[in-house]
């Protein structure tokens, strides 16, 4: 019968296309056949199967919109034959057409989903049925929802009482966790995250041993169990993720920042929105299991969707705070989750927002890999945070076991710098698989192989570029000491009341210079290889800059022998960084220099700047050792034995001082009498010291004197007195008296 209607109806089909023919164009008969033998032919074929069409209760009248229904229920006869078979193709199999009409389509699939939610409604009601199989000598609705209850209750309890009975080793692990422990403290969280784990596990063997005790079939209620109790497993093995992370009741062990008011809250309310999600995919399965079209799918992700904004949106503004803390400690290292912690609401409301747009647009466009896509991006959003939080409680807890260093240190250290390598890394990966699912799996713009035709090119400048980051991460770490050293020297010695900090070494002096070559170096090469993965000649681009080179060479040719003068003066180490030079132009401290000047300045404040190609001769006043001497006048009748010898010992006690004793070479010691006048004896004292401070050494030197001399019957020289008569205004003016002290230094 099915294959007898087959036939009519291609008969059908083929006298409709030859009826459209013949509107369109004239007739011509088969050969052999004449005009008037050809109609006649028709004509018999026509008559035949309208007669087989009326032995069918069918008729041949053209069809219309609605006659065909009208005409059945009046026969009464033949209602199953004539109803017509409607065919709904789901919504993921249409195209989405684009252009003008694209909007109406849009509205016209909108339609059809809301058209499906009575038909959803309908098969929400009809779980319960189907889960009633006392007929075939199974359970009831009720009876199999309270044992699968129960189970589930056990295994959420067994979990918590072993975590009770376990608390006490687990408070004596966190109280070894914290960061200052070390590499100890790792040690104790991975044997806490092991208790904790145990509990999962005896989730996982009540699961189990219930789905084979009472939900081993092949049922639908037996399908269902399994499909609750493997999702109540899963649900707690991503809680024990967050616990620990947060260990609400063990601050001692928290691996993020935040406080115990905010923590346990948090911890709670990242579990209900598990839960709730573990439910709503448990239901989709459900749904497709009992064989749910496409559109209802659609209008069941659709209803789902508020609940699903709304429990997002009260995490986002009930955890403000403890996103915040979490967050902020976090952005430390990772600038990026500090601005989105300072920006908690915004940014997570927006990206929520977004996700949940797109899970509407895919429900109602029947494209499940946009669902599929929105999840797959939560979730590497949430593992990024995750790993954040893991790397920077792993490298402060490696910081501490460094010589010097305290948990969390203000200067880079060697974990740190991996760190950041591994942090930028494992964002770029993140950034590509975001990218890729949306661009290929949800936009379509491109193939798969078209998305690795495109990024073929694009993969090989990535990894080039983030090659020459790593180096240039390196590069910064095994320069920086020198550069901190530098600047903590120059800042205690402002502290301590000096004008000019010491003067620094040679490798010091010239880091800024290997490091900016070093830099222009590693950035030039990865620019070149960057570009030639793209596919363009950078022979041009080389030849150019060689010509350019040697124009600027020709052209310029002060600004050459300032450079190559610089080289040079470098080479053969004529000045460092805070000595004190004099090159005949200008004299002061060497602060610092270009590729073709040096800045010098001078002890009043000024600061020179001069080429290199105009230094000349460089006199250094601070290389290797220098000699201060000074006079000071004493009372001619002054015992000098008694004086060498206190002179002396003030030298000796001033060694007793780690700051003096490592920068004094020679003591400090009486040198002599220098000079006699008419009531005073001229006394030189001397002492050599390494280049920095030595005016330090020498105020010490004098203010020990000017103390312990007096003790001792030492004094110093006072100036006579002198009578000057003012007798008119012509008299000399009167001069000002002789200086008491005369200062030398030499080096």
């Amino acid at each position: 019968m099915t294959m007898f209607r087959s036939v009519v109806l291609a008969v059908l089909l083929l006298i409709g296309g030859m009826g459209i023919g013949r509107a369109q164009a004239p007739e011509t008969p088969p050969a052999g056949l004449t005009q008037q033998q050809f109609d006649a032919l028709v004509e018999a074929i026509s008559n035949s199967v309208t007669e087989k069409l009326k032995a069918q209760g069918m008729t041949a009248s053209p069809p219309a919109p609605a006659a065909p229904a009208p005409a059945a229920k009046k026969s009464g006869k033949g209602n199953a034959a004539a109803a017509p078979k409607v065919v709904r193709t789901p919504l993921a199999e249409r195209p989405i057409e684009e252009g003008p009409g694209a909007f109406a389509a849009f509205l016209h699939r909108a339609g059809a989903v809301a058209a499906a939610f009575p038909a959803y409604g309908a098969r929400l009601t009809s779980i319960p049925g189907l889960l009633d199989q006392r007929a075939q000598g199974g359970r009831g609705t009720s009876a199999f929802l309270l044992l699968l209850g129960a189970v589930a209750v056990v295994a959420v309890l067994v979990e918590a009482a072993l975590r009770a009975l376990l608390a006490r080793y687990r408070a004596r692990l966190a109280a070894g966790a914290g960061a200052e422990r070390g590499l100890a403290s790792l040690g104790n969280l991975g044997l806490l995250a092991m208790l904790d784990g145990i509990g999962v596990l005896a989730v996982w063997v009540v699961c189990n041993g219930a789905a084979g005790a009472w939900f081993a079939g092949t049922t639908g209620q037996d399908r269902l169990a399994a499909a609750v109790l493997v999702g109540i497993f899963a649900w707690r093995l991503d809680v024990l993720l967050f616990r620990i992370i947060l260990q609400p009741d063990m601050p001692a062990a928290r691996l993020c920042k935040a406080e115990d008011r905010e923590a346990r809250p948090l911890y709670l309310r990242i579990s209900a929105i598990l839960l709730l999600i573990m439910l709503g995919t448990l239901l989709a399965k459900v749904l497709l299991a009992i064989g749910a079209s496409a559109d209802e799918i659609a209008a069941y992700r659709i209803s789902v969707l508020p609940i699903l904004l709304a429990a997002f949106l009260w995490l986002v503004l009930r955890s403000r705070i403890a996103a915040r803390q979490w967050f902020g400690g976090l952005g430390g290292a990772a600038r990026l989750a500090g601005a989105v912690g300072r920006h908690w609401v915004p940014s997570a409301v927006t990206f929520i927002v977004i996700l949940a747009l797109a899970q509407l647009y895919g429900a109602i466009e029947g494209q499940e890999k946009i669902g599929q896509t929105m999840l797959l991006t939560l979730g590497i959003v949430v593992g990024v945070l995750v790993f954040e939080t893991f790397l920077q409680a792993f490298v402060r807890r490696l910081d501490s076991q460094l010589a010097g260093a305290t948990p969390a240190s203000a200067y880079p250290r060697l974990p740190d710098v991996v760190a950041r390598c591994v942090r930028v890394a494992v964002l770029i990966g993140a950034l590509i698989v975001i990218a890729e699912s949306w661009v290929v799996r949800v936009l379509g713009l491109a193939s798969e192989s078209e998305w690795l035709a495109i990024t073929r090119a694009s993969r090989t400048a990535g990894i080039t570029l983030f090659l020459a980051f790593v180096l240039w991460e390196f590069l910064k770490y095994v320069t920086d000491p020198y550069m901190a050293h530098r600047q903590k020297s120059a800042a205690q010695a402002i502290a301590d009341g000096d004008a000019t900090p010491p003067p620094a070494s040679r490798i010091t002096t010239m880091m800024p210079l290997l490091r900016m070559a070093t830099a222009i170096l590693i950035g030039v090469i990865a620019v070149m290889v960057a570009l030639e993965s793209f596919g363009i000649n950078v022979t041009p681009l080389i030849a150019g800059a060689s010509v350019f080179g040697i124009a600027i060479s020709f052209g310029s040719q002060t600004l050459v022998r300032d450079i190559v003068s610089g080289i040079f003066y470098l080479t053969d180490d004529a000045f460092r960084v805070g000595e004190y030079v004099d090159c005949g132009k200008a004299k002061g401290t060497v602060e610092g220099f270009t590729i073709r000047s040096i800045k010098l300045r001078h002890q009043n404040g000024q600061l020179h700047i001069v080429p290199f190609g105009q230094l000349g001769q460089i006199t250094n006043f601070s290389r290797d050792w220098i000699t201060v001497k000074f006079n000071l006048r004493f009372a001619r009748d002054t015992d000098l034995e008694k004086l060498r010898k206190a002179a002396k010992k003030i030298g000796q006690e001033m060694l007793e001082i780690p700051e003096i004793k490592e920068a004094v070479l020679t003591p400090f010691k009486m040198q002599g009498v220098a000079d006699i006048t008419e009531n005073a004896l001229l006394v030189r004292f001397k002492f050599t010291a390494r280049p920095g401070n030595p005016g330090a050494i020498q105020r010490e030197a004098v203010k020990r004197m000017y103390r312990t001399f007096p003790e001792l019957g030492i004094e110093f020289a006072r100036e006579p007195a002198r009578v000057f008569l003012n007798t008119g205004p012509d008299a000399a003016p009167v001069s000002p008296p002789a200086p008491v002290a005369e200062l030398k230094a030499t080096a």
